[in-house]
């Protein structure tokens, strides 16, 4: 359960923003960054701050240079701050003056608090895992896909380490870790480990018989 906590900052022009990232706390850049596609945001940006520069201020190009970032090559929050700083500073070199956004379109800064708690499913086996991963809700799966990736670091998702640390099957492991948690949403996601685990269950039966 993620329950959101405004900041009281909110930034209208570019130089705001950036003052406000380079202030806010780590939960804070955790919420705009690592937590974008919780929100069921379009594909085009990768973290929040993008999708505003884009969409509010129209400024695309540093849009894109914002979801270039790829947050999981960092290992700390103050590394990814460091990097959306360098980016914002880079394109205010080049363009001091962006445009404002208008009433009503200013960029909100927000934090999240992560309470976690057991749903009351458990697999034992890949086919009870498959049947849990098909109806565990949005913010599961987002639990153990893409939050995991900063729990446990090196790009390691629950699902892989598990599959491949209790399971023994690294090939599968390999598949689900694999998958890009920039593009797809995470249906998409859901969709695309149902595969992976629907075959390798389909595998199994047939040594079985």
């Amino acid at each position: 359960m993620n329950i959101l906590k405004a900041t009281g900052l909110r930034a209208r022009t570019l130089s705001e923003l950036r003052d406000g990232i380079a202030a806010v706390s780590d939960e804070s850049i955790f919420h705009h960054t690592y937590q974008y596609f919780l929100k069921g945001h379009i594909l085009e940006h990768t973290n929040d701050f993008a999708h505003w520069a884009g969409e509010s201020i129209e400024e695309r190009a540093l849009a894109e240079h914002l979801s270039n970032i790829d947050v999981y090559d960092f290992r700390n929050i103050g590394e990814l701050r460091k990097e959306l700083l360098r980016v914002i500073d880079g394109y205010l070199e080049g363009f001091p003056t962006p445009r404002e956004a208008i009433a009503g379109n200013e960029f909100y800064f927000n934090e999240t608090k992560i309470l976690t708690f057991p749903i009351g499913l458990k697999a034992e086996n890949l086919a009870e895992f498959l049947i849990a991963v098909k109806y565990i809700d949005a913010g599961s799966l987002y639990y153990h896909f893409y939050e995991a990736r900063v729990r446990l670091g090196g790009g390691v998702d629950d699902f892989s380490a598990w599959i491949d640390r209790v399971l023994g099957k690294h090939g599968l492991a390999q598949k689900i870790s694999s998958i890009d948690p920039f593009m797809h949403n995470i249906e998409g996601i859901r969709e695309h480990i149902v595969e992976a685990v629907e075959e390798e269950v389909k595998k199994d039966m047939e040594v079985i018989d």
